[in-house]
């Protein structure tokens, strides 16, 4: 998990420097809470925002720069949380965190130049994997940040409280109750590398429409889930069972042709795929894989959740 940072004290007033240090770290924050790396984005611009909004004389009455903007972060990330309950009941289909490659494969620069910056990164670990962001969307906005900054950024009930603006007592309680649901949720997870064969195999057996083969890799209670956010073609519903889901995904091969190629890469730190049409990115997959079969495919077609994938 993520260890939290140790702002520094300068009561002079921290330089521009100290306080873009902390940009990683607010990214990180916000990709977690919000599943979302342009939201998290616009939380940092509007964390930063508010900071500069303050007199000089009140920035350097912060003892702890890096403590306020990580408070600041948080407290939009949670009223964000509360408004994508109402936002998503128009989604069209299931909405999906926005899937994330390799730190050294992408950044976020959105016009696409530029070398990768360290600040604009997210640290790829157990608590990015879609599996476990899935999770965490499933909560209620207070349980999410509340076990985010507690579990995953160790910070103490003391500081969530004042945040979530609920009692220490009530924010050790609903960090409990989150982590029920992942340990719920959650399944141990093989070897990285077995994890790549899986995958590996999988698109082979996709790329020949063998339906047999496919059958042999995903669990009989298998189930893809699509994002397309009404900007994409794509399976409204959830697909459930391994032999439909093998029949849906060799009918998908057939009919993108050769205009479709399948590249492993990785997805939010474990063994994904993505295809290529025409050139251009168009589905990222994440998978969730149980011993040696596929227990869950979440496949990301909506393009706007596919900026980070646009490499120059």
């Amino acid at each position: 998990m993520t260890s939290r940072a140790e702002p520094g004290d300068d009561r002079r007033g921290p330089d521009l420097s100290a306080i873009m240090s902390e940009r990683r770290q607010l990214i990180n924050l916000g990709y977690r809470l919000l599943g979302s790396l342009a939201d998290a984005e616009d939380v940092v611009q509007e964390t930063y925002a508010r900071w500069y909004a303050m007199s000089a004389q009140e920035r350097q009455a912060i003892e702890s720069p890096g403590a306020w903007l990580m408070t600041v972060a948080s407290r939009i990330c949670l009223n964000l949380l509360g408004s994508a309950r109402a936002r998503r009941e128009t989604y069209v289909g299931d909405w999906i965190p926005e899937p994330l490659p390799e730190p050294t494969e992408w950044i976020t620069d959105s016009s696409g130049a530029g070398g990768i910056d360290p600040a604009e990164r997210v640290t790829l670990d157990e608590s990015v994997t879609m599996a476990f962001l899935v999770v965490l969307d499933a909560m209620t906005p207070a349980e999410r940040v509340a076990f985010v900054l507690h579990d995953v950024f160790r910070y103490p009930f003391g500081e969530v409280a004042e945040i979530v603006g609920r009692t220490p007592a009530a924010c050790r309680q609903l960090a409990s109750s989150a982590r029920r649901r992942v340990r719920t949720a959650q399944t141990p997870a093989g070897p990285s590398a077995g994890q790549a064969g899986i995958v590996r195999r999988f698109r082979a057996a996709w790329q020949a429409k063998d339906i047999d083969a496919l059958i042999g890799l995903l669990d009989p209670d298998a189930t893809a889930t699509a994002d397309g956010g009404g900007l994409a073609v794509t399976h409204l519903l959830p697909i459930v069972g391994g032999e439909r889901i093998a029949h849906a995904y060799a009918e998908i091969a057939r009919v993108s042709g050769h205009r479709t190629t399948f590249l492993e890469c990785t997805v939010n730190g474990l063994p994904g795929l993505v295809a290529r049409q025409d050139g251009a990115v168009a589905t990222v997959f994440a998978f969730e894989i149980v011993g040696d079969r596929i227990r869950h495919i979440w496949a990301v077609r909506n393009p706007e959740k596919l900026r980070p994938w646009r490499i120059g």
